[in-house]
């Protein structure tokens, strides 16, 4: 990413911030029409040819409907009036585009898509598929796409309006340098995040096999120096954990509130920043606890019910939270709680619906092995999660990167509005 230079005066003239050298001679890019750029295509599936559906993810692109949708019959049972889509076509939801929900269609599987969706394909003498591919990801489009969408029940951008925006462009040799550019980061953070799912399969693995399973007292892999252990021993969390819930400072009182107690709702019990802080005042007037960075947090209302995370920062709970300590591992029931959270709801909440209790948790049974067999496994396990918090954050820094290039590379708004 190296091979490029800088331009100092992008708010003046239609040359991007960041510039290859080859192209530095090359002048200003071009501002252009979409509509002299893209062309609607609206052929249907009238003859019943074609039987793939698929829908726009904003996240994944083009994704086959039936998987999408948990396989639940989703497409009409008359696909006549769906628009047949091959390699080559951009589609989008005219009331989903504010959203991202627009993709480009690469492979060779052709495809149909509800007629809810437009069509185009480009003028490829003109202007490269990726290279729009990419402009539409960036701060240019997005704000021009807001002066033309169109209001009502959903913000829409219907194609007569889409082709109204202007793109700036410069030739095509260097169109094509950008989204060979860009296309090669994102191969990177594809590559990187197979290996983010690579990790946490692995350790789903062993969540499985280093805690016993139903009905067993001993697992199915165990470290050798615990071979001839024995098996491990039933309790109940009670027996093995101190345990409190908080509660609630009263809301309408202002002084209960913006003190310096991060404030841990049971959204939050992963998370290392709160939304809300409460006061010295706030904790002692209300039933709200302390906790430490490091206990054991048990998510027990809302969507959330039966989450499990050991405590990122020092603060107050409310009443959604469990709060569990022991003398042994916190980070051994986190990882085992992690494993059972399914089991947990599917048992004590049922249809999804309702809530969990302290007493509820208390009462649940686990086995466990001795001190040092715990903190052996936790030890393990949490390796593994160190590993799976670096590869998120290594993606986390690519993103940002494609993001910066996707700015500099292009000429900003200002560069436009002034053009």
């Amino acid at each position: 990413m190296n091979d490029y230079n800088s331009n100092k005066e992008t708010d003046k003239t239609l040359i991007p911030k960041l510039r290859f050298p080859e192209f530095q001679n090359s002048g200003e890019w071009k501002i252009i029409l979409l509509e002299k750029l893209i062309f609607k295509t609206t052929k249907r599936n009238t003859e019943k040819k074609y039987s793939l559906v698929q829908s726009i993810s904003n996240k994944h692109g083009f994704i086959n409907q039936d998987e999408y949708f948990d396989n639940r019959q989703i497409a009409s049972k008359d696909t006549s009036k769906y628009y047949v889509v091959d390699k080559g076509t951009f589609a989008y939801n005219p009331s989903r585009i504010d959203v991202g929900s627009l993709a480009y269609k690469n492979d060779d599987n052709i495809s149909i898509v509800s007629p809810l969706y437009v069509c185009f394909k480009c003028n490829q003498k003109i202007i490269n598929d990726y290279f729009l591919l990419y402009w539409f990801n960036t701060n240019l489009f997005k704000e021009q796409m807001i002066t033309n969408i169109e209001g009502g029940v959903r913000n829409t951008l219907n194609f007569e309006n889409l082709i109204r925006i202007s793109i700036p462009i410069p030739s095509l040799p260097e169109q094509q340098k950008i989204a060979d550019c860009l296309s090669s980061l994102d191969e990177v953070i594809t590559a990187e995040r197979q290996m983010l799912e690579l990790l946490k399969a692995h350790k789903k693995g062993l969540l499985q096999n280093l805690f016993p399973r139903e009905g067993e007292t001993v697992p199915k892999l165990r470290f050798p120096e615990f071979k001839d252990s024995g098996e491990w021993e039933e309790k109940k969390l009670g027996e093995v954990f101190e345990s409190f819930s908080g509660g609630t400072p009263n809301t309408t009182n202002k002084e209960y509130y913006n003190g310096e107690i991060p404030f841990i709702r049971s959204a939050e019990i992963g998370k290392e920043k709160t939304e809300l802080f409460i006061s010295d005042l706030g904790l002692k007037e209300s039933s709200a606890k302390l906790v430490n960075k490091g206990d054991l947090l048990v998510a027990l209302y809302g969507a959330n019910s039966g989450d499990v995370s050991l405590s990122k920062i020092s603060g107050a709970i409310n009443q959604a939270i469990l709060c569990m300590r022991s003398e042994y591992s916190n980070e051994f029931a986190y990882h085992y709680l992690t494993l059972k959270k399914n089991w947990i709801v599917a048992r004590y909440i049922q249809g999804g619906q309702g809530n969990l209790s302290g007493d509820i948790i208390k009462s649940i049974e686990l086995s466990f092995p001795g001190k040092e067999e715990q903190q052996k496994i936790a030890s393990c396990l949490s390796s593994l999660d160190d590993l799976i918090q670096a590869q998120q954050q290594k993606i986390e820094l690519l993103e940002q990167h494609k993001k910066g290039l996707l700015q500099a590379l292009f000429p900003n708004a200002n560069a436009i509005a002034n053009g």
